[in-house]
């Protein structure tokens, strides 16, 4: 994660912090979103590690994604509470094939770019995350649970 910030810093972003060992990154920079998570990719594509594929979301969107959870209930447990990012709208009627009765209790609902993913019985085992992923065809994507993404949109500050 040290290299990471070096990078991140040397690129010229400021205010760069990372929070645990998981790529997670908060920033500061007048680009757009695009434009960072495409220099982001190039600069760590040649100097840390070919192929990662970077996501961004500015500090208002991370709090609108907080905010429209669909799934108030499953944030009480945020280490089993799923938000899948993705690069863009996800494909709604693929994810529409999913018969969500066959999963119960488990359950996801669909945002703009994300998906919010309730597993109670943890999210290594969950059969709902597996057909959810197998519906992503073509659409970069990257899972922090609950209490990750609340922690860095605490980080990202006001």
């Amino acid at each position: 994660m040290s290299d990471l910030r070096l990078l991140m810093g040397g690129l010229g972003y400021g205010d760069v912090r990372t929070h645990l060992v998981s790529g997670n990154a908060i920033l500061t920079s007048s680009k757009k979103p695009e434009h960072v998570a495409r220099e982001l990719e190039q600069a760590i594509d040649a100097e840390l590690c070919p192929g990662v594929k970077v996501l961004v979301r500015t500090r208002a969107e991370l709090a609108k994604v907080i905010a429209d959870n669909p799934l108030p209930e499953a944030a009480t447990d945020g280490s089993k509470f799923l938000l899948l990012f993705l690069s863009a709208e996800p494909d709604l009627a693929g994810l529409g094939n999913i018969e969500t009765a066959d999963f119960a209790p488990e359950e996801f609902r669909a945002g703009d770019r994300e998906i919010y993913l309730w597993c109670p019985g943890g999210i290594q085992d969950s059969r709902l995350n597996k057909a959810v992923a197998k519906q992503l065809s073509g659409v970069s994507a990257t899972a922090r649970n609950w209490n990750t993404v609340t922690k860095l949109l605490e980080l990202a500050g006001t």
